[in-house]
């Protein structure tokens, strides 16, 4: 039987792109939460929109494996 421990240092190291653009997303989500409340409409939306591409990428490369 395998060591579950392990798998996930083997994955992150076996997918890097992926685990950046998860590592991205999650300090975009972790910025948004502490700055919502200051931000004008306009900002919010910007933000929005740029956490949607993040998560376009990171579907894409989950989706897309190298071969």
């Amino acid at each position: 039987m395998s060591d579950p421990a392990i798998k996930p240092d083997l994955e992150r190291r076996r997918n890097a792109a992926l685990r950046e653009l998860i590592d991205e997303l999650l300090f975009r989500v972790r910025d948004a939460n502490q700055h919502i409340d200051f931000w004008t409409p306009e900002e919010r939306a910007r933000a929005e929109e740029e956490l949607n591409t993040i998560m376009s990428r990171v579907r894409g490369a989950a989706l897309h494996k190298s071969k």
